[in-house]
């Protein structure tokens, strides 16, 4: 079997690292390359800078860094047709128009959290959200350690979209108030965000419905990076075979 040939963008990083790891030990996947904002060489490893030559051996770039380097990597990916995993959080409009852009020419999979439990639980929160009564109050509550810079995150972001659209409405158009480590009252028929930014957790998320008689609510907590990990090297051995266009892990996962 042909293996597939892998690049670790942010191989510096805490997901970079662990991605370095389990892709060593594939028996599917090659470490192909290794990409940082520096050159350098640890533990054996050639750490490059993003360039037409550290990329060109690759079959797909998996991409946990920060939207300013995704954009990078994109450029060089649709320039030399290479398939792109982004697990990267944070971007603005202008950001994501290129990623839709880029996925006219190559196979990109962006998902704000590549775990099946996190995905399972945006599938539901949608189901949930279309039956709900407009009564309930509707909360999406996010905890991450203090290093996390984004906020609301990723996950937060794709658990909000798809209790918005199970209303049958973008997220702009019923996102409420946004609370960063403070209590705070939300708007009423609006998807209202509690943030949470402290200490050392690797990250929680509720989607909570509730009325003054009852709470209905669904919640993730995440024990391990690896959960993040095992989910974006499962993404990359699908992606290998896809045409362009855009996909996220529901697609993997098959739960449409």
């Amino acid at each position: 079997m042909q293996k597939i040939n892998i690049t670790i963008s942010g191989g510096l990083g805490r997901m970079g690292s662990l991605l370095i790891q389990k892709v060593r030990k594939d028996k599917i996947l090659n470490l192909s390359s290794v990409t940082e904002q520096r050159e350098l060489k640890k533990n054996g490893i050639l750490f490059e800078k993003n360039s037409s030559q550290s990329l060109k051996k690759t079959n797909v770039i998996i991409d946990f860094t920060r939207p300013n380097c995704t954009s990078q990597i994109l450029k060089l990916a649709t320039k030399l047709k290479k398939k792109v995993i982004i697990g990267t959080t944070g971007f603005n409009k202008k950001q994501q128009a290129e990623i839709n852009k880029a996925s006219k020419k190559i196979a990109i999979l962006q998902s704000g959290n590549m775990s099946l439990g996190v995905n399972l639980m945006q599938y539901l929160s949608g189901i949930l959200s279309k039956k709900i009564l407009k009564e309930y109050s509707m909360e999406i509550h996010d905890s991450h350690h203090k290093m996390k810079i984004d906020y609301p995150s990723g996950t937060a972001l794709m658990l909000g979209n798809a209790v918005a659209k199970g209303k049958g409405k973008s997220l702009d158009q019923v996102k409420g108030n946004i609370f960063l480590n403070k209590k705070g009252k939300g708007k009423a028929n609006k998807i209202n965000f509690f943030i949470k930014r402290k200490g050392k957790i690797p990250g929680t998320h509720s989607v909570i419905f509730q009325t003054a008689k009852e709470t209905i609510e669904l919640k993730h907590t995440a024990k391990s990076r690896d959960l993040f990990a095992d989910g974006a090297i499962s993404a990359a051995k699908w992606l290998a075979k896809k045409k362009p266009g855009l996909y996220n892990m529901h697609d993997v996962l098959k739960i449409r």
